[in-house]
């Protein structure tokens, strides 16, 4: 099931006996993680119903025989089992399809068959997530639990859900923010909704309830936001206003950004742009198709500030521009009287 059908199924029945969490994404296990503890005990016996175990350091048998256990101070309990990968065996080849795992999967399916009356088993399995090399692994895991019915899935967000939760939780906490500035949070947190939330909740306690909040707010508090900066220099580089990018420039070092690495952003952006106008990409919808169809995952505000590059930058002044960055990143590993000599001398050229 989705977090969200875990979520209706805690609002309208009684908890079932095993959940088992599978996935890495954060902000969602820790939703239902909350809301099953609400819907199980109450203020008064969250402090002797609730046991964590962490299979890293202990046994899932051991996990399972606290289950079992009836405590003196609670009448009901919730006992949560982290780091379940651990329980399974080693070296087994993770497409094995004959059955489950040999293990201690047996000790589960065997409390399973008569569970500890109001007592919730959670097992979370979040070392895996569900594409890419972690795939197999998560559906090896999947197997040893087997016997748990009720499992949920929490998979990561897409660019466009995130972006719907994010305008969700700023309205939640009151925070005025743009979209131009939405953006921006994205783009800085990789669209993590876990990160999100809490960046907006630091922007609610800095910029307040009753201004909207800026570029300067978000580059100031949100980790990685400076990188947005650089995506501004390369408009201004296309649009040849060089007055705008020494002052994007002045901006960058006076935040105390380390100029290789500035360098490197640029460098990535004109080589995606060289790709994108090589492969005759028209729009923004059809860079993300593309790059992503590649293995290069992109969010949509990036796939449009590529696009924005690829209508500013001819072909030739593109390559002009990757020639020119490559003498820069050079120059900035030699002997130089200033980090900043030689950005400014690469923005005079580009805007030349």
């Amino acid at each position: 099931m989705t977090p969200g059908q875990f979520l209706e199924h805690l609002r309208k029945k009684a908890p079932a006996p095993a959940y088992l969490f599978l996935g890495q994404e954060p902000y969602q296990r820790e939703r239902c993680r909350r809301a099953l503890i609400d819907a199980t005990l109450s203020a008064e016996e969250r402090e002797s119903g609730f046991s964590r175990h962490d299979l890293d350091q202990s046994s899932l048998a051991s996990a399972l025989d606290d289950a079992k256990s009836l405590s003196l101070f609670a009448s009901r309990r919730v006992v949560w089992i982290a780091a379940a990968e651990a329980a399974l065996p080693r070296g087994r080849a993770s497409n094995e399809d004959e059955g489950p795992p040999a293990g201690d999967s047996s000790v589960l399916v065997e409390y399973l068959k008569e569970p500890t009356p109001d007592t919730v088993l959670v097992i979370e399995a979040s070392r895996y997530d569900f594409e890419g090399e972690d795939k197999p692994k998560l559906e090896r895991v999947q197997k040893f639990y087997s016997a748990v019915q009720a499992q949920v899935e929490f998979r990561s967000f897409s660019p466009e859900a995130a972006r719907a939760t994010a305008q969700s939780l700023a309205k939640q906490a009151g925070v005025q923010i743009g979209l131009a500035e939405l953006a921006i949070l994205l783009e800085a947190t990789a669209g993590n909704v876990a990160r999100i939330a809490v960046e907006i909740e630091k922007l609610r306690l800095y910029a307040g309830t009753n201004r909207k909040v800026t570029a300067d707010d978000i580059a100031a508090l949100v980790p990685d936001a400076q990188a947005t900066t650089i995506f501004a220099l390369v408009a201004a580089l296309g649009r040849g206003d060089r007055a705008r990018a020494l002052q994007i420039l002045d901006t960058l070092a006076s935040a105390g950004e380390y100029m290789p690495l500035a360098l490197t952003f640029l460098g990535t952006q004109f080589r995606l742009a060289l790709v994108a106008r090589d492969a005759g990409l028209k729009n923004a919808g059809q860079i993300q198709a593309h790059f992503n169809k590649l293995g290069a995952r992109m969010w949509p505000e990036r796939a449009r500030q590529i696009e924005q590059t690829v209508q500013a930058f001819p072909k030739a002044k593109l390559e002009q521009a990757v020639v020119k960055l490559f003498q820069t990143d050079r120059s900035l590993r030699d002997a130089r009287p200033d980090d900043r000599i030689v950005m400014e001398e690469m923005i005079l050229t580009l805007t030349t």
